[in-house]
Parts: C-alpha cells; sequence; structure tokens
C-alpha cells in the first residue's frame, strides 16, 4: 500500500470522529511536497473561518519548497492570530492524517502559543 493511500485511510478514520461546531471549530492541516495549508472550518455551517497558506505572498519563502518545520510554526502562528480576529479561541485539531510529528506538531505548538486552545 502506498504512503498517500495510508494518508488517506488514516484521515477517513479520524474524520468519522472529528468535527467542527460553531463554538469548536476544526483546525486542518494539509501538507503537499511544497506547501503548508491550514484552515478553521465550522463543519456545521459549512464555512472557512480563517486559513493561512504558504501560498500567499506575504508568507511565501525564498525557497522553491516551503513544507518545513520553520514555516510550519510560522503558519501555525498566522492560522491562531486569525482565528482569535474572528472570535475562535476554541478549535479541534485534525491533522488530516499525518502523524503527529516535525510539520504537524510545530504547527500545533506555535496555534497552542499563539492563543489557541485544543
Amino acid at each position: 500500500m502506498a504512503v498517500i493511500d495510508r494518508i488517506k485511510l488514516r484521515h477517513r478514520r479520524i474524520r468519522k470522529k472529528v468535527s467542527g461546531t460553531p463554538a469548536r471549530p476544526r483546525l486542518c492541516v494539509h501538507f503537499s511536497g511544497r506547501h503548508i495549508y491550514a484552515q478553521v472550518i465550522d463543519d456545521v455551517a459549512g464555512r472557512t473561518l480563517a486559513a493561512a497558506a504558504t501560498t500567499e505572498a506575504g508568507v511565501r519563502g525564498d525557497r522553491r519548497a516551503n513544507a518545513n518545520v520553520e514555516m510550519a510554526q510560522k503558519i501555525g502562528t498566522l492560522v491562531a492570530e486569525r482565528s482569535l480576529l474572528r472570535n475562535v479561541k476554541a478549535v479541534v485539531f485534525d491533522r488530516g492524517g499525518f502523524t503527529y510529528h516535525g510539520k504537524v506538531k510545530a504547527l500545533a505548538d506555535a496555534a497552542r502559543a499563539a492563543g489557541l486552545d485544543f
């Protein structure tokens, strides 16, 4: 079984249990080979409340690949700040099928340090 297939299976298993509500939206993360994406989603209303990605002009680094621990910390801080501006203080963390290690852990720790509660 390919790595991508295992990630998809894990993500499907996680999404059975994790859902965002208006009181505690879901902080969803995704990592491609080059970029990092994070969104705060209210699944009940089907709305994205806050988002941050390395594809944005103000965040983009000078390197070709921006999917590293340093950029994950920046994205975690940025998505937390944008969430707090929308009065979202508590979230449910959805690691997207990725193991809680490295970039995922760095993003989560940076979001916690910036004020999000999960």
